[in-house]
């Protein structure tokens, strides 16, 4: 079984409390809109010096990759050859983004129990619009966008999804892009974008129309930033939704958002055939896969929280003059949320360890780690609702928020079947 280091242990004690002084107070209205989730965040990595940490090692990361590209040739080759060496000894070249990822998960999964919406925002603007630049983007993009965003000083959107294209985002997509001499026309919108409303940067993936009768569904798909004013870019108002309301969600429009060579993402090698650059496709379902996981980590936060109420509840809780956690039936619940804890905590661990160790999971393990920890977590609060009775259903005790939270993460992502097919597909691959 995986547990946490006592590092883990420590940090997570140390998020529990600030949680307890600082979100619990606003939780009741960022969770009705009243506030965005923003300035929280933004709070919590400043008392954390996650902002100092975050900075620090982007700036690195930037300065080592500027460094080698203004490398000569002759340098480039015994650059080449040091990392060649250092390949055969086993030793993994230094990520310092890595570093944060274990801290990352015990931060997501402790505030995902209180505000699954701020961990879904934040999750989402440096989780998909900061590491989709930082994967895909020229040196010159990452420069200008990555800090801004991995410390919060900039909002990031992160947008595929269509009207018409949820779970087939690919065959689906209607938003166009055309060559206009050195610049780009960009046409159609986007919805469920979290993020969308408040975005300074949106990511935004679309069909290149080259006028010469290649289908839709058959297109190019190439990524674009797009910046908050952008003329002709329209962000649309917050959407009312069952859960996940401390989330801003929203629609975006392009109404012949005219853009440079400099805001396609991966610049010039992004049209030349055969480039890495050039699949727009890929770039998003590694987006697909690191939003999956994250699913998971928001899934284990959830549980964990259900469980913690549900048990000191069923202590508390008394009828015919006993405790509730005397009967059976009520032991049957908190057995089955250990299980569920233990079971996704798991596969957490496992995910990370792998990603740490340079093994991305492939889309049908992020799929399945999606489709059971989703089900887990809104199985979990369900019963942990039906556990509390009346008191339940009522806002006061909580858990019909997080109930209301698990639900979302299991159509968030892609929905829950098809996660089914990707897990298939995966297995009758091989």
């Amino acid at each position: 079984m995986h547990e946490w280091s006592d590092m883990d242990e420590a940090i997570r004690e140390g998020v529990r409390d600030w949680i307890a002084k600082n979100a619990e107070p606003q939780r009741d209205a960022i969770e009705t809109g009243e506030i965005p989730p923003y300035d929280m965040a933004r709070q919590f990595f400043a008392d954390f010096g996650v902002t100092d940490m975050a900075r620090d090692a982007i700036r690195k990361m930037l300065a080592s990759e500027r460094k080698r590209a203004e490398r000569t040739p002759e340098e480039r080759e015994a650059a080449k050859a040091a990392r060649a060496e250092k390949k055969k000894d086993g030793a993994a070249e230094p990520n310092p983004m890595l570093d944060m990822l274990g801290m990352g998960a015990v931060v997501g999964s402790e505030l995902a129990g209180v505000s699954l919406g701020t961990m879904v925002s934040v999750g989402v603007s440096i989780g998909l619009g900061a590491a989709t630049i930082l994967q895909k983007g020229t040196l010159e993009q990452k420069e200008k966008y990555v800090e801004k965003i991995a410390t919060l000083e900039h909002i990031a959107a992160w947008s595929i999804t269509e009207p018409d294209s949820g779970s087939d985002a690919f065959g689906g997509m209607k938003t166009t892009v055309r060559r206009d001499g050195d610049a780009f026309i960009l046409t159609g919108s986007k919805t469920f974008a979290t993020n969308g409303p408040d975005a300074d940067v949106a990511v935004v993936y679309a069909k290149l129309d080259e006028g010469d009768g290649t289908p839709i569904r058959d297109r190019q798909v190439l990524a674009f930033i797009l910046e908050k004013g952008d003329p002709g870019f329209t962000q649309g108002k917050p959407f009312k939704k069952m859960g996940l309301m401390s989330s801003r969600t929203g629609e975006l429009f392009f109404d012949d958002v005219r853009l440079g060579m400099d805001r396609l993402l991966g610049g010039e090698k992004a049209l030349e055939k055969g480039s890495s650059a050039n699949d727009g496709r890929q770039s998003a379902r590694d987006g697909f896969v690191m939003e999956r996981v994250a699913c998971a980590i928001g899934s284990l936060g959830i549980i964990n929280e259900c469980h913690r109420r549900s048990v000191d509840y069923a202590k508390k809780r008394e009828l015919w003059g006993k405790p509730i956690s005397d009967f059976q039936l009520i032991q049957l619940k908190l057995a089955k949320m250990e299980v569920a804890r233990l079971n996704v905590q798991n596969m957490v661990f496992v995910a990370l360890d792998g990603i740490k160790a340079g093994k991305m999971p492939t889309l049908a393990e992020a799929s399945a780690m999606k489709l059971y920890s989703t089900e887990a977590a809104t199985d979990v609060a369900m019963e942990a609702v039906q556990l509390f009775g009346g008191n339940g259903y009522m806002a006061e005790y909580r858990v019909e928020q997080l109930a209301r939270d698990a639900k979302s993460l299991m159509i968030y992502a892609g929905s829950n079947e098809i996660q089914v097919t990707h897990v298939a597909k995966g297995l009758l691959a091989g």
